[in-house]
């Protein structure tokens, strides 16, 4: 059984006020992913220092590019 492999798909945020840039952008996340009808492992936030925060998505490498292509990430990596 061969498992699903797995892309995090991320945002970067960076400034003095960049944790509440990537809360904001969160929430608009959270609702992008209620209203489309795509599953997704998880999603969340993290502080990488205090000028730096990111804002992470992951999916299955099979609904990567559907969620590429509609949220232009700056970045991905497997997961």
């Amino acid at each position: 059984m061969k498992l699903e492999e797995k892309i995090k798909l991320i945002w970067d945020f960076r400034g003095p006020n960049c944790s509440k840039t990537a809360e904001h952008y969160q929430i608009h996340l959270s609702e992008f992913l209620t209203s489309c009808n795509t599953s997704y492992f998880e999603f969340g936030g993290k502080e990488l220092n205090e000028l730096h925060y990111i804002v992470f998505l992951v999916v299955s490498k099979n609904t990567m590019k559907y969620f590429r292509d509609k949220l232009k990430p700056n970045r991905g990596e497997i997961a």
